[in-house]
């Protein structure tokens, strides 16, 4: 079967929030791209930016579209920083890459009980994300802490996804793109 490529120019922005000024950049896919992906969730993709091949997860924007986060590696690679527009060309993964998983629910999954471990080991990589996802959108600590607990119970009872969590950002506008520096970019 031959993966159909999806092709669009997109311009680079930086982050209003960002770790170290000029570390990462950003691109918004236009919608007509995003609607030829297989969800609206996150999506594993595949692809050349300025004909430079890499591998991404895309993030849903809450806007039915998707994101991209471009590591300042990626970004040089590729010749291009913030303001520039880029081309790309990207089709779903053959193979979905691994989350990264946020330390404090790393610890906890450490100490959690065996059936919980034992689940997330089996579950898809999707479903770990979404796991991911539906911590890491808390607003307040409190209610990161409290998904954490939940999350490892629930992964402790059998529950292979987290059922409210709304995996394009639309109705819950619990995911977004990042916020472009304005005027400068």
């Amino acid at each position: 079967m031959t993966k159909t490529l999806i092709r669009f120019k997109a311009k680079l922005f930086r982050p209003t929030e960002s770790e170290k000024a000029g570390s990462w950049t950003f691109l918004i896919l236009p919608k007509s791209a995003s609607a030829k992906l297989p969800s609206r969730g996150m999506t594993a993709i595949e692809g050349t930016i300025n004909g430079f091949p890499f591998q991404a997860a895309l993030e849903p924007d809450g806007q039915k579209s998707h994101w991209l986060r471009v590591d300042r590696k990626l970004s040089k690679s590729a010749g291009a920083d913030a303001g520039d527009i880029v081309t790309l060309e990207i089709a779903p993964a053959g193979k979905e890459t691994e989350p990264e998983v946020p330390p404090d629910l790393r610890k906890a999954l450490a100490v959690a009980a065996p059936k919980a471990r034992t689940l997330w080991s089996a579950i898809t990589p999707n479903a770990r994300r979404d796991w991911i996802h539906w911590i890491i959108s808390a607003k307040q600590e409190e209610t990161r802490t409290r998904r954490i607990k939940n999350a490892c119970s629930m992964l402790a009872a059998g529950k292979r996804r987290p059922s409210c969590f709304d995996r394009s950002g639309f109705y819950s506008k619990s995911l977004s793109a990042p916020k472009a520096v304005p005027g400068k970019i």
